[in-house]
């Protein structure tokens, strides 16, 4: 009787793992999940550019996509046509400038 007693007290407290699971799940919801989810609409808009499509690329030059290639995306702006990758654009412009048009979930 003595020896299972010490057994249970020598044996792991899961209620002291609670809290740092908890702590988990609160990332996971508030940190993780939302990041992952935009990079997933981040990567859809660019492997769906289209031509005329006006854009801000992540170094926040603005302008509107001439030409669309297995290799990047022509952007045509005002100082003249620059190839990007299509990992460099991060929006389009009518979202980046009047986020509430975008479209409902």
């Amino acid at each position: 009787m003595l020896t299972i007693i010490l057994q249970a007290q020598q044996g792991i407290d899961w209620m002291a793992f609670l809290p740092l699971a908890l702590l988990f799940v609160i990332f996971y919801f508030f940190f993780i999940r939302p990041q992952t989810k935009k990079q997933k609409q981040e990567k859809n808009f660019q492997e769906n550019l289209k031509p005329g499509t006006k854009v801000v690329t992540t170094s926040g030059i603005h302008g509107k996509v001439a030409e669309v290639q297995d290799s990047g995306v022509i952007i045509e702006t005002m100082a003249g046509k620059i190839k990007f990758e299509r990992s460099a654009i991060s929006k389009e412009l009518s979202l980046a400038r009047y986020p509430e048009n975008q479209p409902a979930k």
